[in-house]
């Protein structure tokens, strides 16, 4: 067994790659790396280039059995299709001609659902429409999506993706909730209440308990990096998994307002109402727990907790976000 993961270097590559290595068997695995490089070692070896040169993904897919794909754009008009489209297009293609290649993990995100932009009548399960909200992001999480899947149609490759919300490690989600400068990912707190309101409450150390338009206490999806990496694991191998998708979230989405509630009991934290033009959802994990016998390890206290109890290393730099 050989597998191949793009995006390597990333918050859930690195995390994968850590975890497959701790297996008793571990198997050999490839990194293909672009702008940031892994050491090699024993059972690690590294390929290095852009997944949107054919001749890079050929080099990689050579003897790999197995694919994680987790190479992904931000909101990057300039790049998100060389990357999506085209490096996936050239993925697939190696994969489906390779003799060894046996199955195709696609890590997915909630932003071909609409995240918390367009509301669903119901819980969001795996037979939900694609619904992309404005910007080349959620598109290019759609096309992903649908290309995996049309070649399980047209070439009947054993594809698998695995769809998550907004992925959480360390002090991530401390940080999704701060009103300054260091505010990990989106929304931007403090550009959307008055300035000595943002001002006010990162002073005091504030967090926001965001509300939809008619004043309810917005929900939202998330997962922790560890929950994920679990689920990937499951999913190389899980018979059950073949041309599947799966949601990998939280049992519940993380409401905002029993957020703010633990935070003021626990912690002693003030929180700012933010009232904006979101949505909430709720993803449904059941064909996951069903099929692949997952299960979620964080609920909401323990990623708050978590989240507060992390003590960053002083030699460690700010996080990077990556939208998904």
């Amino acid at each position: 067994m050989l597998v191949l993961v793009t995006g390597a270097t990333g918050k859930v590559g690195r995390a994968f790659i850590s975890r497959l290595r701790r297996e008793t068997t571990a198997p050999d695995i490839r990194a293909l790396c672009h702008n940031r490089r892994l050491p090699e070692d024993d059972g690690l070896s590294v390929v290095v280039g852009s997944i949107a040169d054919r001749a890079v993904c050929r080099e990689a897919m050579r003897g790999a059995t197995h694919v994680v794909h987790l190479a992904t754009c931000k909101e990057t008009p300039d790049e998100v299709m060389d990357v999506t489209v085209k490096g996936l297009f050239w993925l697939l293609e190696e994969f489906r001609q390779s003799p060894d290649a046996r199955r195709f993990v696609l890590i997915g995100g909630d932003a071909a659902v609409g995240h918390f932009f367009h509301r669903h009548p119901a819980p969001i399960t795996e037979d939900a429409p694609h619904m992309a909200y404005p910007g080349c992001y959620a598109l290019s999480k759609v096309l992903e999506e649908v290309m995996v899947e049309q070649y399980g149609i047209q070439y009947g490759i054993d594809w698998c993706c695995l769809r998550a919300p907004w992925i959480m490690e360390a002090d991530d989600f401390r940080y999704s909730l701060s009103f300054g400068d260091d505010v990990f990912g989106g929304p931007d707190w403090k550009t959307m209440v008055p300035q000595d309101l943002a001002e006010r409450s990162r002073r005091e150390g504030a967090v926001p308990l965001l509300q939809e338009a008619d004043g309810t206490p917005l929900k939202r999806n998330f997962v922790h990096v560890d929950d994920l990496v679990e689920a990937i694991v499951l999913a190389l191998t899980a018979p059950a998994a073949r041309q599947r998708l799966y949601n990998i979230s939280m049992d519940e989405p993380v409401d905002y307002g029993a957020v703010a509630e633990h935070l003021a009991r626990t912690r002693g934290l003030p929180a700012t109402l933010v009232r904006a033009p979101y949505v909430s959802n709720w993803m449904d994990n059941s064909r996951a727990k069903a099929e692949l016998g997952w299960r979620p390890a964080y609920d909401l206290r323990r990623l708050i907790d978590s989240a507060w109890d992390y003590v960053r290393p002083a030699d460690e730099p700010r996080r990077v976000w990556y939208p998904g």
